[in-house]
């Protein structure tokens, strides 16, 4: 079975304040009896299935600036982006949502399943399929002057990320390296850091018009008893390319020859082509290595361990797809 790779620490719902647990009963119309918290994700507050005394059920995530001063900013991005997309069996829908400056929450739909089990070929077909169907509800839903008008100005402010800016930063890795010699990054990365740089930088100017959820793992995903996979988490969801959900809907096997097999059955993904992919895998990876020994990271205590397993992964599968 595939278990989430994001595994943080979490505040349970029993230590949530007062005024956040006096909110979800009064929303809900009826106390909470039952309170089941669940693992998975790096947010540092509660993230917990309810039961009322009169039957609802829904779940709850919620978080302070006491917890980690940037969780609240990706709280208030999944409430624009759930408000922006309104309902559909695809995604967790919000019911509600609390903010008061200092404290953020969201009320959601209960999703009645699981994890999906990603080791499954054919869960893991599904997952491919569903992400293209959410590609085309979105934009469906969402036109390019919406999202445009909702993008924040920079990477931790409120709005939808900015992929062009997200790809931009990471431009500054390559030339961090030489600085950063812990960095976990190998020595055929380092030899031509510049020419990756060149490389990522093309790719960074990319067009931004396309609503993307920019935050597909498994530990974000659900699959219902009936089989449907739905998508949650929308705290990274920004403006960018249609082929980047594709591509993150691939990566719980970027590790194997099947990704490699995979990306050539997506349009998206075969028009961008084997380069730029191969190119996208070295930025995220060596982004990914800077930041886990130069970001300090307040109650994330198992973020800089995922991130050089993920980069490893990354930069791991570059490799291969490069025959060194």
């Amino acid at each position: 079975m595939t278990a989430p790779r994001a595994v943080g620490v979490r505040a349970p719902y029993a230590t949530m304040p007062d005024v956040v647990r006096a909110w979800v009963d009064d929303t809900l119309g009826s106390p909470v009896v039952e309170a089941v918290d669940q693992v998975g994700g790096m947010s540092p507050g509660c993230a917990t299935r309810l039961r009322c005394a009169d039957g609802t059920r829904a779940f709850v995530k919620a978080v302070g600036t006491d917890l980690n001063r940037d969780t609240p900013t990706l709280f208030r991005r999944e409430i624009t982006a759930l408000t922006l997309l309104g309902s559909h069996p695809l995604w967790a829908g919000l019911l509600a949502a609390y903010d008061d400056g200092d404290r953020v929450a969201l009320l959601l739909e209960d999703v009645d399943g699981g994890h999906p089990d990603l080791a499954d070929d054919a869960t893991m077909e599904r997952l491919v399929a569903a992400t293209d169907d959410l590609g085309a509800a979105m934009r469906s839903r969402v036109d390019a002057t919406e999202v445009q008008d909702l993008v924040g100005s920079v990477l931790m402010k409120p709005g939808l990320t900015d992929l062009r800016a997200v790809f931009g930063h990471w431009l500054a890795a390559f030339d961090d390296l030489a600085r950063l010699p812990d960095a976990p990054v190998p020595a055929w990365v380092r030899a031509e850091a510049a020419e990756w740089r060149k490389r990522m930088a093309v790719l960074a100017d990319c067009r931004t018009d396309t609503l993307v959820h920019w935050d597909v793992r498994v530990d974000n995903l659900l699959q219902r008893r009936t089989g449907e996979i739905v998508f949650l988490d929308w705290g990274a969801a920004g403006v960018g390319e249609s082929w980047l959900d594709p591509l993150l809907a691939r990566l719980e096997r970027v590790d194997r020859a099947w990704f490699d097999r995979s990306v050539a059955t997506s349009p998206a993904l075969a028009a961008l082509g084997d380069d730029a992919i191969t190119t996208w895998l070295v930025g995220i990876g060596t982004n990914l290595a800077v930041r886990a020994v130069t970001a300090v990271d307040l109650n994330l205590p198992t973020l800089a361990d995922f991130r050089r397993v993920e980069s490893a992964r990354f930069l791991g599968a570059a490799a291969r797809r490069l025959g060194l």
